[in-house]
Formats: structure tokens, sequence, C-alpha cells
């Protein structure tokens, strides 16, 4: 994810209840709280915010909150949320790169007003899948199929990022639609950031979980041998099946030379 800056019109809203422990965990990493990033990396976990995304005309906006590692071969989990008109839906968009890789795109509709309340987002990282929720409902499963020659990140540790940013070249409808920028500012708050992970320490080479970048993490954390249960897989079903509008996995047009392999595996 290439981040550009939206504006000084733009910002990033740090709820009272915790701004006073922000600074604590996080550090602003663009002017005028349009992004931050945590101080920690972390090799797996469980990772929540609670969003209230930017209201009325939002076209052109990406409101982002994901894991990264850096450099050219770098892993990253994606939650974007991709604004549009007033009165259309925002799309969700998930995205996975694996050693500087991605092209594993899912974007679903929201099947509630993300402006009004907060809602909370949460990213379930272990070694063998990533977990995308809504409110504690699973959006998205990818799975680890190394065995089939398909990159997962479990190698390389990453930080958390959020922030506001100007992508009306591609994120609303393609580009088709433009920021106006009479609508602005444009304001996303943020609050409750939570995590339940290993925090990686680069000195040592070993995470606060006690392994290190090939072990297998000790499962005193559900998050850490999480999988769908049948309510679950119940639940994901019918997300996708009602509210998804792109699965690169249904993309032969895209991928001419052939999907990935994952795509022939189950979801769950």
């Amino acid at each position: 994810m290439l981040l550009q800056q939206l504006s000084v019109l733009a910002l990033l809203l740090l709820c009272p209840v915790w701004a006073d422990n922000f600074y604590q965990d996080a550090a602003v990493t663009l002017g005028d709280q349009r992004g931050f990033q945590s101080k920690n990396e972390y090799l797996f976990g469980r990772f929540d915010m609670q969003l209230k995304l930017v209201p009325g005309n939002s076209a052109g906006t990406v409101t982002t909150f994901y894991l990264s590692s850096q450099g050219a071969g770098h892993d990253e989990i994606d939650f974007e949320f991709l604004g549009n008109s007033s009165g259309q839906p925002y799309t969700v968009h998930t995205n996975v790169y694996s050693q500087g890789k991605g092209n594993k795109e899912q974007q679903l509709r929201l099947w509630f007003d993300p402006t009004s309340s907060f809602h909370t987002y949460s990213i379930v990282w272990n070694s063998q899948r990533i977990i995308f929720l809504v409110d504690n409902i699973p959006i998205r499963v990818f799975n680890n199929h190394e065995a089939i020659g398909v990159a997962f990140p479990k190698n390389q540790a990453m930080r958390v990022y959020a922030s506001l940013w100007n992508a009306d070249d591609w994120a609303t409808q393609g580009g088709r639609v433009k920021m106006d920028w009479s609508m602005a500012s444009f304001t996303a708050s943020y609050r409750n950031f939570n995590t339940n992970a290993c925090v990686w320490s680069d000195a040592s080479s070993t995470s606060s979980c006690g392994g290190s970048k090939t072990d297998s993490v000790n499962n005193d954390q559900a998050w850490q041998t999480q999988v769908l249960n049948g309510n679950d897989r119940n639940r994901l079903r019918w997300v996708q099946q009602k509210y998804m509008i792109y699965n690169y996995c249904a993309d032969a047009k895209r991928f001419y030379q052939g999907l990935s392999p994952e795509c022939k595996r189950s979801t769950f």
C-alpha cells in the first residue's frame, strides 16, 4: 500500500477515552494526525480497532487499518474502507501480501451504516490462517497454503498502521468518482485499539510468546489456533453470498494465465 497524504483538511480523530494512552502505544506518522503506527512490531496476534468512517460524501477517501512490515519483499494484511458518494455504501477492501506480492483482493459492502456509530474491525493472524472480522462476524479467511506453493505471511514481524488518504484515482468506482473538496474536512474516528499479540524483539530475535520466527508460538491464547466453528462458517457464507462484490478467485479475466492455487481449496 502506497500512502499518500490527503491534505490538512483530513484527519484521524482519536477519541478522548483512548487518546490518553495513545502515545504510549503508537506514534503519529503523518502530519495533523492523518496517520499513525504502533511502536511495537508483532509476529502473530489478534488486533482490534473501533472505527467510525468518514460521513457524507466520502468519495475518493480511503480509511485504513492494517499490518505491514517494511521493504520491497514486505508482508501486509489490509483492511481498507473505500469511500463513496452520499447515500452509496462503503466498500471494504481486504488484501494479503506475502514477500511483496499481493493480488489477493476481496471486496464487500457493509450491511450497516459505518459512519453513524463505531464498529469493531479485527484481524486474527496466526501461522495457519488470517481471519478478518467485523463486529466479530468473519468476513474472510485466508488460509496457509504453503504446501501447494502459495506464500503466507509468517516470517516477518509487522507494525499496526492506520491512515486516511486520497486515492480518488481508484478508490471510488474505479476512479470514475473523484473527491469533492467542497465537502472537506474529512474525518475518520478511531478508538479502543487493542492487541492480544506476540511482541517481536529484534534484539533477541524472539517474540513475547517465546518463539523464534521459525518456531510455532505457544497455544495459550485462543487466537493462536483459532478456526471457524459451524456458526462462524454460516455467518461467513451469509456475508460472502449477500455482500461480496469482488473476489480475486473468481476473476479469470484478470488472471487469464490461471487463478492462484488456493482458489481451488475450501474457504474454511
